[in-house]
């Protein structure tokens, strides 16, 4: 009888033309999703710290103001200023900037939203104060006090 002799041509590699497709295709997966900062800070912040926290579930609906002193104290001195979206405001343009912040939503949350206060534990309750009050004014009663969580225990 004769030998027959296997004869594979079958190659061992893996075909990498549609490579470049995967990898842009994961890039332009990884841009659209990935959530950069928003604001750039011109306030300081040491934010104070609790025992009991509670979490947000949407994100969406909060809108932050943030007190402290500012950063560049050659050009806007010590006292604590409040600072929304990448600029910084006195008391009385909080009105304003409520309405702007109702306008972004839907009509069925415009009554949802909620201020998140990220004051500096260092500010003085004077500029809380007006803060607190030109909220009331413009009706936007839900106010959240950001803070850090403590990890030590009062016992």
């Amino acid at each position: 009888m004769a030998k027959f002799s296997k004869k594979s041509k079958t190659s061992q590699e893996i075909p990498t033309a549609a490579l470049p497709d995967i990898i842009f295709m994961l890039l332009f997966f990884f841009m659209v999703t990935t959530v950069l900062r928003e604001t750039d800070l011109l306030v300081e912040q040491k934010i104070p710290r609790a025992t009991q926290l509670q979490k947000l579930e949407k994100k969406s609906l909060i809108s932050y103001i943030y007190i402290g002193p500012p950063k560049k104290t050659e050009v806007y001195g010590t006292e604590p200023k409040i600072q929304v979206n990448d600029v910084l405001i006195e008391p009385r343009d909080i009105l304003l900037f409520v309405e702007q912040e109702r306008d972004k939503l839907s009509e069925a949350e415009r009554d949802q939203i909620t201020m998140s206060l990220k004051v500096d534990e260092e500010s003085k309750m004077g500029i809380l104060s007006d803060v607190q009050q030109q909220l009331r004014e413009v009706n936007a009663r839900k106010v959240l006090y950001s803070t850090l969580k403590d990890t030590e225990q009062v016992l």
